[in-house]
C-alpha cells in the first residue's frame, strides 16, 4: 500500500502531515506497541525483584539493560514482526507479550522465566499503562510546551500595544475605548488559567488484574501485599495510582484533561473570532509574504486564512474532544470493548489542536496594529465619552446625568465641539471642567495600557 500522502484520508496524515509528525511517537499503533512492551518489561523485572518471588534469580544489570534495550530501540520491522504475530492470535497485547518471549528465548539467563511475562495481567493493565505514559509524554514534551509558547507570543503583543487606543465594541456598536494590548492580555490570563489546569491534572494508571480486585495475584501469592507492589509499580512509571477500578482503569484522567483541552480551544476559538474581525475593520494588518495569494480572482485581497484555519481546526479538535471527555467516562459492567476503539482515537483531538495552534501562530506572528485606521476610528466617535461625563454629573449631584446624555447622544453625530460646550454649561467646579475638556477617546482608557503591560498572570 502506497504510504503517500495524497492518498490519505485523514487530513491528520495528508495534507497536514509535515505539522503533526511529530505526533506519532506517541499516538501511533507503533507508539502503543513500544509503550506496551515498556510495561511489560518493566512489570517483569518488578516481579524479578521482590523478596517473596523467589521464582525468578535477580536479574544482572546487563540482561536487564538487554530487555530495556527493546524499547529503546523498537524499530518499525519490530512493529511489523508484533503485527504479523497478532494476525494470528488475533489479539494485539497478547501479540506483544509473545514478542517478548521470542526476544528474552534469546537470552539464556532469562529463558526459564519467559511465563512471568505477563504474569497476573488482563489486557487492560498493560493497555492502561501504556496509553497513560504515551498521553504523559505528549503532554510534557508537546502539548504544554506549545501552549506556553502561544500564551508567551500573545503576551508579547499585549505589551507591545498596551497603549495603543482601540475603539471598543459592545453589541457591534461603539463603546468605551480600550487598547489593543489589552484586549489580548484579557486572553493571555483566561489561558493561562486553564493551562495551570490542565498542567495540574493528575495522570493515573491500575495493574490490579481482571476485574481490579488482584484475584489470580493473590490465590498464586497470598502472602504478598499486591496492592502495595501495584501502587509502587504505577507511581515507578511516574503515574498516579488508582486503587479502585473495574477491568479498565476509568478514564476520569483523560476526561479532565481533554475537558481543559477543550475549554482552552474554545477560549482561541473566541480569539480567533476576535482578531478575525479586527482585520476586517482594518484596525489589524497582516505582514505580506512574497509569493502568497489570498484570492484567485481578487489580487487586492490578504485574508486571515491563518485565523480561519485555526478557528475551524479547534472547531474539529472539540468535537473529538468532548464526545471522548463524556462517552470514556462510561461501561458496561467490569467491561466492554466500546473504549478500546475510542482509545485509539486519543491522539486525533490533540492533533487537529497541535494544527490550530500552529495556525494561530503563524498568523499572530504576522500581526501587526494600524495605528492611523486605530486614531482615525477613535477621532470619529466622541460619543463614548458620554459615560464618563454621565459619572462625573451624578458624583456632583446634578440631575438626571444618564438621560441628558441620552438626549444629546442617541442617535446623534457627536463631535469633540458638541461635547466641550455641553460639558462648559454644567454646573461643575472649574477644575472638573478642566479634566473633562481634556479627554479625548485617544485617552479615555481606564487602567488598559497598565494592566496589558504588566499581564504576567
Amino acid at each position: 500500500m502506497s504510504t503517500n500522502a495524497l492518498l490519505a484520508i485523514s487530513p491528520i496524515d495528508g495534507r497536514y502531515a509535515n505539522k503533526t509528525e511529530n505526533l506519532s511517537q506517541y499516538f501511533s499503533e507503533y507508539a502503543l506497541f513500544r509503550y506496551r512492551l515498556l510495561v511489560e518489561i518493566q512489570w517483569f523485572l518488578a516481579l524479578a525483584t521482590h523478596p517473596d518471588i523467589k521464582e525468578i534469580p535477580s536479574i544482572s544489570d546487563k540482561d536487564q539493560k538487554a530487555l530495556l534495550n527493546l524499547f529503546e530501540n523498537f524499530s518499525i520491522d519490530d512493529a511489523e514482526q508484533i503485527k504479523q504475530i497478532e494476525s494470528k492470535t488475533n489479539h494485539d497485547v497478547k501479540a506483544v507479550e509473545y514478542f517478548l518471549k521470542e526476544k528474552m528465548q534469546k537470552i539464556a539467563a532469562l529463558k526459564p522465566y519467559i511465563e512471568y511475562v505477563h504474569f497476573a495481567c488482563t489486557s487492560e493493565d498493560i493497555n492502561n499503562l501504556s496509553y497513560a505514559l504515551m498521553f504523559n509524554a505528549c503532554k510534557t514534551e508537546i502539548l504544554l510546551p506549545e501552549i506556553d509558547k502561544l500564551i508567551a507570543l500573545l503576551k508579547n503583543i499585549s505589551k507591545t500595544y498596551a497603549t495603543q487606543a482601540m475603539l471598543s465594541r459592545t453589541h457591534g456598536q461603539s463603546a468605551s475605548p480600550t487598547t489593543v494590548g489589552k484586549e489580548f492580555a484579557n486572553f493571555v490570563y483566561r489561558l493561562q488559567n486553564v493551562r495551570e489546569s490542565l498542567n495540574q491534572s493528575v495522570i493515573r494508571g491500575k495493574i490490579n488484574g481482571a476485574v481490579g480486585n488482584f484475584n489470580a495475584h493473590m490465590v498464586a501469592y497470598p502472602d504478598i501485599n499486591w496492592l502495595v507492589v501495584g501502587q509502587q509499580f504505577v507511581e515507578s512509571l511516574n503515574l498516579q495510582w488508582n486503587p479502585y477500578t473495574s477491568q479498565i482503569e476509568n478514564h476520569d484522567y483523560l476526561s479532565e484533561h481533554f475537558s481543559h483541552l477543550a475549554r482552552f480551544n474554545s477560549i482561541l476559538v473566541d480569539l480567533c473570532r476576535d482578531v478575525w474581525g479586527y482585520i476586517s475593520l482594518g484596525y489589524l494588518g497582516q505582514k505580506l509574504k512574497e509569493g502568497e495569494v489570498g484570492s484567485s480572482t481578487m489580487p487586492h485581497k490578504v485574508n486571515p486564512i491563518d485565523f480561519e484555519n485555526a478557528e475551524g481546526n479547534l472547531l474539529i479538535a472539540n468535537s473529538i474532544l468532548q464526545f471522548l471527555s463524556h462517552q470514556l467516562l462510561t461501561s458496561r459492567w467490569q467491561r466492554d470493548l466500546v473504549d478500546s476503539t475510542l482509545m485509539r482515537n486519543l491522539g486525533v483531538g490533540i492533533a487537529y489542536s497541535h494544527i490550530a495552534f500552529q495556525s494561530l501562530t503563524k498568523g499572530l506572528n504576522k500581526l501587526t496594529a494600524n495605528k492611523t485606521m486605530l486614531d482615525n476610528d477613535l477621532d470619529q466617535h466622541w460619543e463614548v465619552l458620554a459615560e464618563a461625563i454621565q459619572t462625573v454629573m451624578r458624583r456632583y449631584g446634578l440631575p438626571e446625568p444618564y438621560e441628558q446624555l441620552k438626549a444629546l447622544t442617541r442617535g446623534q453625530a457627536i463631535t469633540q465641539e458638541v461635547l466641550q460646550q455641553f460639558i462648559g454649561g454644567l454646573n461643575l467646579p472649574e477644575d472638573v471642567k478642566k479634566d473633562l475638556l481634556q479627554l479625548t477617546p485617544h485617552n479615555y482608557i481606564g487602567n488598559a495600557a497598565e494592566m496589558a503591560a504588566k499581564i504576567e498572570r
